[in-house]
């Protein structure tokens, strides 16, 4: 699903993407992509790697990293906090208009 205010894609490796890290990232960010009325993609790799990532993308632009979760699991509290923060931090960046209408949706995101 492709939204004009841009998608969250989640990549990991096919082997990280069947375990525990994986699906509290995977369900915030789905959550957050339907809250925010944003395009959601999982895409996974054969190549094995242990961090989960998170990209914002707009358009034609090169996807901006937004999210690593690598050593610990993390709750979907913290992960919740870390991709708010980055959103927003991202929202005032002027190739991203679309995140700047949404900044008091951003914050609202729990």
């Amino acid at each position: 699903m492709e939204s004009c205010n841009g998608k969250l894609l989640v990549y990991a490796s096919r082997f990280v993407s069947r375990g525990r890290k994986f699906e509290p990232v995977r369900d915030t960010v789905e959550r957050m992509a339907r809250y925010l009325s944003l395009g959601f993609e999982v895409k996974t790799f054969k190549k094995k790697f242990e961090s989960v990532y998170v990209y914002y993308a707009s358009g034609g632009e090169e996807p901006i990293p937004i999210y690593q979760c690598a050593d610990r699991m993390l709750g979907m509290d913290e992960i919740c906090t870390s991709l708010k923060n980055m959103m927003f931090v991202l929202s005032f960046h002027p190739r991203h208009p679309a995140l700047k209408q949404l900044r008091k949706e951003i914050m609202q995101f729990s």
